[in-house]
């Protein structure tokens, strides 16, 4: 690809998490080539811009894009190239781009994807954790109650799972993983590519000690291993442990408590615990 201009179409462009030497000479030329660029913020990608030295004109595209915006990007497709690019890493990761690839398909323009960072594979290979099989799950809620259900549903897959989270809100969330997943192997990546990267492994719990009161600063992902390969309790086995903890706690902490060490689903020990407290 060449820096003249582009064929008319939707350009997803992959841009640098942090270090611009991972902007790929093909991305660089797409956004020179380009007859517009779609950004979440404007001031970031700015920088990038004058980093190309690409002089392409900006304007916004992000969660407050309208429908009727969007129908206006998707009709200058016909005859501009537009590329969409998000303040770091792949476009459609956790942000709205999705709409705007299939309205453009569902009007039959053409889309084209330069691929290159992604902080979610980037992290997978630091962990060193099973990379076969894995869950992207972006963003736990903030609030605990849904954060905790966010947590059951994907309690159970086999699977290695990664998500998004910021510095302040990173103590509670691998506290509700500990306890809504059990003591799984882990690690919390940050800064990927940047100046202090960093990636810190180790139990859910051993995670849980080092941040309780020490929250990173910059971007992170967590990664949590997938769940030991065991059979899953047998109701007696469940009762028996039960029994145990319900003598000390109340049923919902002793079904946390019980469905962490035998690996059930949370909601299958809760259950029974409030059959055995009756």
């Amino acid at each position: 690809m060449t820096e003249d201009r582009l064929p008319p179409g939707l350009y997803i462009v992959a841009t640098p998490i942090g270090n611009l030497g991972d902007l790929s000479p093909r991305a660089a030329n797409t956004l020179r080539g380009a007859d517009l660029v779609l950004a979440e913020d404007k001031r970031v990608t700015a920088k990038l811009l004058s980093h190309t030295g690409a002089r392409t004109r900006l304007a916004n595209y992000n969660d407050h894009t309208s429908e009727a915006e969007r129908n206006a990007i998707v009709a200058r497709l016909g005859s501009e190239a537009i590329a969409l690019v998000s303040d770091a890493g792949t476009p459609l990761i956790s942000d709205p781009g999705y709409k705007l690839v299939r309205a453009a398909r569902e009007a039959g323009h053409d889309v084209h994807t330069v691929p290159g960072p992604s902080a979610v594979i980037a992290a997978l290979t630091l962990a060193g954790l099973p990379t076969d099989r894995f869950l992207f799950a972006g963003f736990l809620p903030s609030k605990a109650k849904a954060r905790t259900d966010a947590i059951e549903e994907v309690s159970t897959i086999r699977a290695t799972l990664v998500f998004f989270e910021s510095g302040p809100r990173l103590a509670d969330a691998i506290a509700a993983l500990r306890e809504g997943l059990g003591d799984r192997e882990a690690a919390v990546v940050r800064e990927i590519s940047k100046l202090h990267e960093e990636t810190v492994t180790g139990s859910l719990a051993d995670l849980v000690e080092r941040y309780a009161d020490k929250p990173p600063k910059g971007e992170i992902v967590i990664v949590v291993g997938p769940p030991p390969e065991r059979s899953e309790a047998s109701d007696e086995e469940l009762d028996l442990a039960l029994d145990e903890a319900l003598r000390t706690q109340s049923p919902s902490r002793a079904a946390a408590e019980v469905a962490s060490l035998l690996n059930v689903p949370k909601k299958r020990a809760y259950a029974r615990a409030l059959e055995r407290s009756k």
